[in-house]
């Protein structure tokens, strides 16, 4: 993996980074490129509030915001920023006020390198709404000297439309280290950890395949549909 001056990650819920980019993270930060992390909300609306019930919508952020905090430690990193924004309300935040946003932290970073989602292949509204604002900002910089844009996609057929990822980082030797940011999201992963982690342990094919991997695409810029 290239060592980058600054890695600025940009999503808008607590756990984002934990499944698809965690390992990239702990990898940029080992090798001594220092990564902001950018979460635009604290996950208030959390589908997950236990059975029986282990949060209250009062309560939830708080747990949220500790997890949060604990997976950065656990990846290393050392400037989290919650953004305060709220959670399944992104998508009508104003594009202006988004695209400044970002725009404010990458001309105070000076990223070599930023990493979200890829606009119209990432399911989730404040998904695409974070993707789209991060875009708009890095389409304000001259052509020259845009910061390189790596983008998550997982909606169905993208790799019919985008190609196959152009980047996979092989994070092998920082496995321990995604499990441990999964781990820590606890109130909306447990549930679905507690099977995979014995396959994990055990080395299992299908599991160290799908998540030893870590991919993104290039933006596209010569396709760019932005608005």
């Amino acid at each position: 993996m290239e060592k980058e001056r600054q890695v600025l990650v940009v999503f808008p819920h607590p756990d984002d980074e934990a499944f698809g980019v965690s390992g990239t993270i702990a990898t940029h930060i080992q090798n001594g490129t220092p990564v902001t992390y950018a979460c635009l909300t604290l996950g208030q609306m959390g589908r997950n509030l236990g059975n029986p019930p282990f949060a209250t919508r009062e309560s939830l952020p708080k747990i949220r915001k500790r997890e949060l905090q604990k997976a950065a430690e656990v990846m290393g990193i050392q400037d989290l920023r919650m953004m305060g924004l709220r959670d399944k309300t992104v998508e009508f935040e104003d594009d202006k006020k988004m695209t400044k946003m970002i725009s404010d932290m990458i001309e105070e970073l000076n990223p070599s390198l930023i990493i979200t989602f890829y606009p119209d292949f990432s399911v989730h509204p404040d998904h695409e709404a974070t993707a789209r604002a991060v875009v708009r900002a890095v389409r304000q910089m001259p052509e020259k000297e845009r910061t390189k844009l790596h983008c998550v996609a997982f909606s169905n057929g993208c790799e019919e439309i985008l190609g196959a990822p152009d980047i996979r980082n092989d994070i092998s030797h920082v496995l321990d280290i995604k499990l441990g940011a999964m781990k820590a999201h606890n109130s909306q992963t447990a549930w679905m950890l507690a099977e995979m982690e014995e396959k994990w342990n055990n080395k299992d094919p299908e599991v160290m395949n799908r998540f030893q991997f870590e991919r993104f695409w290039s933006y596209q810029w010569d396709k760019d549909n932005v608005k």
